[in-house]
């Protein structure tokens, strides 16, 4: 280590500890925080980075049938093991033809863009895929052959099947695009055209091509597609709808600037369009705002008004799911996001409501007054609309007249309970880019956990809780789990909850990760309780997976939860601070020098807990407050110019829920600074290295738990006049250590001068720690060596 690398080192230290405030009481903290190499050492997360190369995943499909998930990328289609995704990988190479690459740079795009990015992935039937890609600025389909169940080694594309894909795949590799297929009909928003002026609804089969009108802003006006989904009403068939969810681009009011709004459009799944006008267009084509706002003073809301990610959590019959929306602020002064849910019947209704009307694009929307004709455009041909109609084809020219000119209802749709469940406000906080939702039954109701995609590789695990007492809604962070090494942003994220896995995409690679890890919350009945994860609950022995009761019989039935309130004093007989748990904590020993510094550092498993300090002398037992000289940081209790007065038991606790738990208790001893001082004059210089190459600052927290003073082990007795410098004990360099610990940074700083920043000294010292090491080695028998070997120290340079 150089002189500047540890002359930074040891600032940095002071001004991270000094400055750092303690948890805000309004951030928001994960209980556990882990990272990459934390997941992979818990066998918790598995990474498919293909073969060396950047996959830029665009699309994923989940496919529970074949066990198999599929990533369409760069140029690749990959298949992928549900067990685990780094194991077992298949791949289709669909790159571009270098005449299709040429043709492709000649247009004036980078070589980047004429690749083949697979942007279009959907399940054709039960033995192929649906698969789309740029093509070079030239789209194209095919089918990918997967075989039946069981025939799961099949893994080609069919060479006959491919064709253009012009109005099934965009063009730019960075269009958005949304689909969905069924019954061998695809539905798709993207822009049909080169420059991306055309943005569309479509249907496509084999015989038609139903879509939005060309040049309508009314309809469409420069559209983000983010997400669809087929729908059913009722089990007529016939009356499924398919739900479109995008963004648009519209003039205000005074036409001066453009705003962004969040739409959800509708059309009917059996819609063939109109027999005389609106012939290949659709009869049915229906769009309404969706709001996502926090009311504020003087009753201007704060608005997030771009839609970036979707999530359909459906149930059972599939007829009433709740649609999740991940929104973000369009303002450039103030930057946050938001979740909102919205229910079925509140989108029902809107889309059964009045329609909307404006004279010119810069008058306000009102709503429509006049007769609506019959049948209700907007409406399928089906029986529970009275059957008179067998097609769209059949319907008056008014009723599609009339459709045509009224696509925008009047009333927006308001998400549930009137307002977000999920805020982040902090501003230079993290983007929040994708979301996936599970629905999980726990001891107390059933609750849903978010799990959400950021553009640092991190997928956050939070739940939300609703109070209809007090008409509130209280988020808990779970987990933050950081899935790729490199930050990269989230562009995909699949849950299996058949599996209780989440499949993570980034241009990176692709991420698996167990949606929960209970015994990492903690080996007592409190630390499972406090978690409120509703996947985990203490069932007498450890704190394991809940199931709830009849799923399976010969589960324990002895079970602690509660995920509403995390009460662990009721639930595990907590007690608050006594002398029992006081004394069976932990115990440390750690020397300070007076007048220095020293940082005696606790860092609880949950970084939602706060911490207090005591000071035991004898038996009084006082609090320890921060003042100009004790420093209470969220790595431990700094304690700066240490005085003899400090010395004493200091007992380090934690506070989550009204439970107290005695983490530690440090016996801190304070030693003279005129000792410390004679030991230190004239540095012995392999000493001076030994100190340089070791003072290094805390780590910070990793959400696991770690306390204690941060340092090398303690020696056991005050110490010796042996230990000091002359002798030639080895016990030496470490009392050395644990005296500087995190003393005067300037004498560390110094030492690290004299030392590294001379290359004389610094082979001096090289070769005097050897030998004096060496002569140690030759005076132990064998045993003795491999047991008590002193630790090496390199010279970095």
């Amino acid at each position: 280590m150089r002189m500047d690398k540890c002359a930074g080192t040891v600032l940095t230290l002071l001004c991270v500890v000094v400055l750092s405030p303690t948890r805000a009481a309004h951030a928001v903290y994960p209980r556990i925080r882990l990272s990459h190499k934390e997941l992979w050492q818990l066998n918790r997360s598995w990474v498919f980075q293909g073969h060396g190369a950047s996959l830029q995943p665009q699309t994923m499909l989940l496919d529970e049938g074949h066990q198999r998930l599929y990533v369409g990328a760069k140029n690749t289609l990959f298949s992928l093991s549900l067990d685990r995704v780094n194991t077992d990988p298949r791949e289709i190479q669909w790159a571009s033809t270098d005449s299709q690459i040429e043709e492709c740079l000649m247009k004036g795009r980078e070589k980047p863009e004429c690749a083949n990015y697979v942007k279009v992935l959907q399940k054709y039937n039960q033995t192929h895929l649906l698969v789309c890609g740029t093509g070079a600025f030239n789209p194209v389909c095919g089918l990918a052959r997967v075989g039946h169940t069981g025939q799961d080694r099949q893994f080609a594309l069919e060479e006959d099947s491919v064709m253009s894909g012009r109005g099934r795949c965009p063009y730019n590799p960075n269009s958005p695009v949304t689909s969905t297929l069924a019954g061998g009909e695809l539905y798709i928003g993207l822009y049909t055209d080169y420059w991306e002026n055309d943005g569309a609804l479509c249907r496509l089969n084999d015989q038609t091509h139903t879509r939005t009108e060309r040049n309508d802003r009314q309809q469409l006006s420069e559209p983000k597609f983010v997400g669809s989904t087929i729908i059913p009403d009722n089990d007529d068939r016939d009356d499924d709808k398919v739900y479109f969810f995008f963004t648009e681009l519209e003039s205000d009011v005074e036409g001066a600037k453009k705003a962004v709004y969040t739409h959800v459009g509708r059309v009917c799944a059996n819609d063939q369009g109109g027999q005389r006008m609106l012939v290949n267009r659709w009869s049915s084509f229906l769009k309404t705002r969706l709001i996502c706002s926090v009311a504020g003073p003087n009753g201007i809301d704060t608005h997030f008004d771009d839609l970036e990610d979707v999530f359909v959590l459906n149930n059972k019959d599939g007829k009433n799911p709740e649609i999740f929306g991940l929104f973000s602020t369009t303002s450039a002064v103030f930057k946050g996001y938001a979740v909102c849910v919205y229910q079925m019947d509140d989108i029902r209704a809107a889309f059964n409501g009045p329609y909307a009307y404006r004279e010119k694009p810069e008058h306000h929307w009102t709503p429509q007054e006049d007769r609506v004709p019959y049948p209700r455009p907007g409406s399928c041909a089906s029986k529970v609309n009275g059957g008179g109609f067998a097609s769209s084809k059949e319907f008056p020219d008014e009723v599609l007249r009339f459709a045509r000119s009224h696509p925008v209802m009047y009333r927006s749709i308001l998400p549930q309970h009137r307002r977000p469940v999920l805020l982040q406000t902090e501003p230079g906080s993290r983007k929040l880019t994708q979301i996936a939702v599970d629905r999980v039954q726990a001891q107390d109701g059933h609750y849903h956990v978010l799990y959400i995609g950021t553009d640092d590789s991190v997928v956050l695990k939070v739940i939300t809780i609703y109070n209809k007492d007090t008409d509130t809604t209280e988020e808990v962070l779970l987990e933050e789990l950081q899935v790729f090494k490199e930050p990269a942003a989230i562009r995909e994220i699949i849950i299996s909850p058949k599996r209780q896995q989440l499949y993570v995409g980034s241009e990176v690679g692709v991420a698996q990760v167990r949606l929960h890890q209970c015994d990492l919350y903690g080996s007592e009945c409190a630390d499972c309780c406090l978690a409120r994860d509703p996947y985990c609950a203490w069932d007498g022995i450890t704190c394991s997976r809940f199931y709830p009761a009849g799923v399976y019989p010969k589960s324990r039935r002895f079970r602690r939860q509660d995920v509403r309130h995390g009460n662990a004093v009721q639930l595990c007989n907590g007690l608050q601070i006594d002398d029992g748990q006081w004394e069976r904590a932990e115990e440390r020993l750690a020397y300070g020098v007076e007048s220095n510094s020293t940082l005696l550092e606790c860092v609880p498993r949950s970084l939602q807990a706060r911490v207090l300090w005591f000071l035991q002398k004898g038996e009084d037992k006082q609090e320890v407050r921060g003042d100009e000289r004790v420093v209470v940081t969220s790595h431990g209790l700094l304690l700066l110019r240490l005085r003899a007065s400090d010395a004493g038991v200091y007992v380090c606790q934690t506070v989550e829920h009204g439970y107290v738990h005695t983490l530690l208790r440090v016996s801190l001893r304070v030693l003279p600074g005129e000792r410390v001082e004679s030991a230190t004059r004239g540095p012995n210089d392999a000493v001076a290295a030994t100190t340089c190459q070791h003072h290094r600052p805390p780590s910070p927290p990793t959400g696991r738990g770690s306390v204690g003073p941060r340092a090398l082990p303690p020696p056991p007795l005050p110490l010796p006049s042996s230990s000091l410098p002359g002798s030639h004990s080895r016990m030496w360099y470490k009392d050395f250590l644990q005296l500087i610990g995190y003393g005067n940074a300037q004498r560390v700083e110094e030492y690290c001068e004299r030392v590294w920043c001379s290359d004389k000294k610094r082979k001096k010292a090289k070769r005097k720690y050897a030998a004096a090491a060496a002569g140690e080695r030759r005076g132990k028998g064998k045993a003795d060596e491999n047991s008590h070997r002193a630790p090496r120290h390199t010279v970095d340079t």
